[in-house]
C-alpha cells in the first residue's frame, strides 16, 4: 500500500477531477432508477438513493453526493447532508430489506450539515435513529467510503457487514480542520491534525473498523477511473456473494459483534 502521509491522502481526495458517486452508479449498476424524498419534510440532494441491478442482483444504492464544481457542490449542499438525506436513506433501507435486496452506501462527506434548520428539523435524531436500524436490518449492508467520512455524518450510513475504503481515503471522528480549532485553537494546524489522528486506510483496518482496502491507481482514482471502477465492481461481486451466503441470524450476530469489538482496549 502507500506511504503517502494522511494530508497527502488528503490532498488527493479533494483533487476536483476525482470520480464522484454520480460516475461510479452508471458504471456499476444497470437500469438504475433514482428514488427521492423522506416522506416526512422534502428531498436532500445531499443523498441519492435508488435501485438497480448489480451483475444480474438487484441491489439498493445509497450515496452521499460531492460536485466538482460550485454549481454542483451548491446543489449537494458540499456533501453535507440534512436529516431529511438520512431519512430518506433510511427510507430506502427499510425497502431493501423487505425486498431482501442488498444495501451499498458509498459515503463521502466531511460530515453532517450543523446549520441552524437541520438541528431544528432534528439531525441528531436522524443519525441516532440509522445508527439504531441499521444495527438489526435484515439483508446484506456494505459500505464503501470513497473520499472523505466525516463523523456522524458518514457513520448513518456506515453502520454494515464489511466497510470497504478506497486506498487514500479517509475516515475520521473529526475533520482534521475542527480537530485543529479545539485542540490547538489553531485551525490552520489542519495538516498536523491529519497526520496524528490515524484516520487512513491502513490505520482503519489496522484498528478493525475496516475489513477491506480497494487499490486505486498510482496518484488517485481520477488518474484512471477504467481501473477504479473494475476494483469497486471486484469487490462488491465478491463481497455481495459472500454475505448472501450467510443465514440473517448470522449476519446480525456478526454485524453486532463488529462493532461492540471497537475501541477494545487492556489496562
Amino acid at each position: 500500500m502507500s506511504s503517502l502521509t494522511a494530508w497527502e491522502r488528503m490532498e488527493i481526495i479533494r483533487n476536483k477531477n476525482r470520480p464522484t458517486v454520480r460516475d461510479y452508479i452508471p458504471e456499476l449498476f444497470k437500469d438504475f432508477f433514482e428514488m427521492h424524498g423522506d416522506r416526512f419534510y422534502g428531498d436532500d440532494h445531499a443523498i441519492l438513493g435508488g435501485v438497480g441491478s448489480f451483475k444480474g442482483t438487484p441491489v439498493t444504492v445509497i450515496a452521499e453526493v460531492k460536485g466538482r464544481n460550485l454549481k454542483e457542490n451548491q446543489e449537494s449542499n458540499f456533501a453535507m447532508p440534512h436529516p431529511e438525506g438520512y431519512r430518506k436513506a433510511m427510507r430506502l433501507a427499510k425497502q431493501a430489506e423487505k425486498f431482501k435486496r442488498p444495501v451499498i452506501f458509498f459515503v463521502d462527506t466531511p460530515g453532517a450539515f450543523c446549520g441552524v434548520a437541520a438541528e431544528e428539523r432534528g439531525q441528531g435524531e436522524a443519525i441516532a435513529r440509522n445508527l439504531l436500524e441499521l444495527s438489526t436490518l435484515k439483508t446484506p449492508i456494505i459500505t464503501i467510503v470513497l473520499g472523505e467520512g466525516g463523523s456522524g455524518g458518514a457513520l448513518a450510513l456506515a453502520v454494515c457487514d464489511e466497510l470497504a475504503m478506497l486506498e487514500n481515503a479517509v475516515y475520521s471522528v473529526i475533520s482534521p480542520r475542527g480537530c485543529a480549532s479545539i485542540l490547538w485553537k489553531d485551525a490552520s494546524r489542519e495538516k498536523d491534525a491529519a497526520n496524528t489522528l490515524k484516520i487512513t486506510a491502513e490505520d482503519m483496518v489496522e484498528f478493525g473498523v475496516a475489513e477491506s482496502i480497494i487499490k486505486e491507481p498510482s496518484g488517485g482514482a481520477h488518474n484512471n477511473f477504467e481501473m477504479m471502477a473494475e476494483n469497486i465492481s471486484d469487490y462488491l461481486e465478491k463481497t455481495i456473494k459472500k454475505l448472501s451466503k450467510e443465514s440473517i441470524a448470522n449476519l446480525l450476530e456478526n454485524r453486532y459483534n463488529k462493532f461492540r469489538k471497537i475501541g477494545e482496549f487492556i489496562e
